[in-house]
């Protein structure tokens, strides 16, 4: 990396912090931080979100939550003979399939006319010589790992296990599209030209033990395109809260990446944007000055409520930022910590510009549809109550 790159990986872990500060999990910002931010940056072009992974594993500590540059699932459903198979390969050929690599036996009320009970035979032999040479191609392939995502039944898990293969079926849609993107495998819907390049490959795959299942880890892939994060922790509804603080930083960040620029938090922009309105207030001559204060008073709704919900006296606050902010003090917000005010910018409370902007675009779109009804808005269930005395 260069020192740009270094310098906007710092920002970006900064961002990502500052969403988690304020999250169940915000003891452990700086290890998940720097999670979220290699995570993202894994992604490309349109850094779709479904390409990260996020699994969760009850049990142990949130320190033991772990980042697998790749792909990581749980173990699929498996048959007599998936123990024999090898748990870890370097550099395998892998193969993803949509296809059901699973013998059915005959389904009844299907009528079938013979003249001797040898065409009967004949005519069983051919459906297991179907799935064989179906088993037989892949095998000649050369792939060493086979995924799909229908049922790979206990004739295949065998076939492949003598052979030192390894297999899964019934792989979760988002899993296999992840496992491709990782690997460059293509999914194939059938085995008749099963060529090279459909193939895929990692550095290393690993059937591991975390917390109480098995996971499938496939890792130091060439060109890796998604990533997996295994969350731990004490209890379900512990994780769970833990995976919506992790998604709402991936956001924070994803934002930060596609628009570079970044403002203070702390309601020190909406005070920044409140002090100019007020001043461009005084040259509108009109009634059209008074629609512009009582704007600005409006940005004034963000710092107060911060100030509120850690217990500060408002009013002070509000005092001391409109003081600071007319003596140019641009990045002074609310110091939760220290009960009063400070440079927010200074102290690393960053947000995307982008999300100020489509809350503000929001907000003020908002406000003009409610403004632009001509008529009285009444509450019929409300004007309907017997009033109690």
């Amino acid at each position: 990396m260069s020192e740009n790159d270094e310098e906007f990986r710092k920002v970006l872990e900064r961002c990502a912090s500052t969403a988690l500060n304020s999250k169940l999990i915000s003891s452990h910002s700086d290890f998940f931080s720097k999670m979220v931010v290699d995570a993202v940056l894994k992604l490309e072009g349109e850094l779709d979100l479904s390409l990260i992974g996020i699994k969760k594993e009850p049990g142990g500590s949130l320190e033991e939550s772990l980042f697998i540059e790749g792909v990581a699932f749980k173990k699929c459903f498996s048959y007599a003979g998936f123990e024999q198979q090898p748990k870890s390969f370097s550099n395998p050929k892998i193969v993803l399939l949509n296809i059901e690599l699973e013998h059915k036996s005959e389904k009844e009320n299907v009528e079938v006319k013979i003249e001797n009970p040898e065409d009967f035979k004949d005519f069983v032999g051919m459906e297991w010589k179907i799935i064989y040479d179906k088993l037989d191609k892949i095998v000649e392939s050369g792939a060493q790992i086979v995924l799909s995502r229908l049922a790979i039944g206990d004739l295949a898990t065998q076939y492949f296990a003598d052979r030192g293969m390894f297999c899964a079926g019934r792989v979760p849609n988002e899993d296999l599209a992840r496992v491709s993107k990782a690997t460059g495998a293509k999914i194939q819907s059938t085995v008749t030209k099963l060529v090279t390049e459909s193939l895929g490959t990692c550095g290393r795959f690993e059937e591991k033990q975390i917390g109480s299942q098995r996971y499938n880890l496939f890792m130091d892939c060439v060109n890796t395109k998604t990533a997996t994060i295994i969350l731990r922790g004490g209890g379900k509804q512990f994780i769970d809260e833990a995976e919506r603080s992790i998604h709402d930083s991936i956001m924070i960040v994803r934002r930060t990446m596609k628009f570079k620029k970044i403002v203070a938090g702390g309601g020190a922009i909406e005070m920044e944007i409140s002090k100019y309105l007020n001043e461009e207030a005084i040259k509108i001559p009109g009634k059209q000055q008074s629609i512009m204060r009582a704007f600005a008073r409006a940005f004034e709704a963000i710092p107060r409520q911060l100030a509120i919900n850690a217990g500060f006296e408002s009013v002070e606050i509000l005092a001391q930022l409109r003081k600071k902010h007319k003596e140019g003090g641009t990045w002074f917000g609310v110091d939760i910590i220290n009960e009063g005010i400070c440079n927010t910018f200074d102290s690393f409370v960053w947000e995307p510009a982008l999300i100020k902007l489509n809350c503000i675009e929001a907000a003020t779109e908002a406000a003009c549809t409610i403004l632009s009804i001509d008529r009285k808005v009444k509450n019929p269930k409300a004007s309907n109550k017997v009033p109690e005395y």
